[in-house]
C-alpha cells in the first residue's frame, strides 16, 4: 500500500483547489472546490476507486458515457478504471468531498483523456 498524499496538501488548479482533509494507509479524503463555469478533465485511474459526495452547490458528473446532474447530499462512486469528470455550470462555486480508496494514492495517477486547460 502507499499514499503519497498527507493531511494538509494542497493545490490550486485551473477549475479551482483541493486540499486533503485526511489520509492513511489506503485512503484520501479531499476537499474538492470547483469555481463557476469550471470543468475538470476527463480521466481515469489504475489504483484507485473513488467516491464524490457533493456539499455545496450543483455538479454535472459523467461516469463512463453517463451524465448525472447531483446536488447537496447527493453522491456518486467512481469504479477503478471508469472514465470521469466533475463540472460546476453554474455562478457559485461548488463543493464535494473526495474519498480515494486504493493500493496506490498518488496524483500522478491520472490518465487523462480531455481537458479543457490543454493538460491531456
Amino acid at each position: 500500500m502507499a499514499n503519497n498524499y498527507k493531511k494538509g496538501d494542497h493545490d490550486t488548479r485551473p477549475w479551482g483547489t483541493w486540499e486533503v482533509l485526511d489520509a492513511g494507509e489506503n485512503f484520501c479524503v479531499k476537499k474538492i472546490t470547483v469555481t463557476p463555469g469550471n470543468i475538470l478533465s476527463l480521466q481515469s485511474h489504475n489504483h484507485r476507486a473513488e467516491h464524490w459526495t457533493i456539499v455545496d452547490g450543483e455538479a454535472v458528473v459523467t461516469l463512463g458515457d453517463e451524465k448525472i446532474v447531483c446536488g447537496a447530499d447527493e453522491a456518486v462512486y467512481i469504479p477503478v478504471q471508469t472514465k470521469h469528470r466533475i463540472q460546476n455550470n453554474t455562478q457559485k462555486n461548488m463543493v464535494f468531498i473526495e474519498i480515494q480508496t486504493g493500493d496506490k494514492l498518488d496524483e500522478a495517477d491520472i490518465i487523462r483523456y480531455e481537458d479543457s486547460y490543454g493538460r491531456a
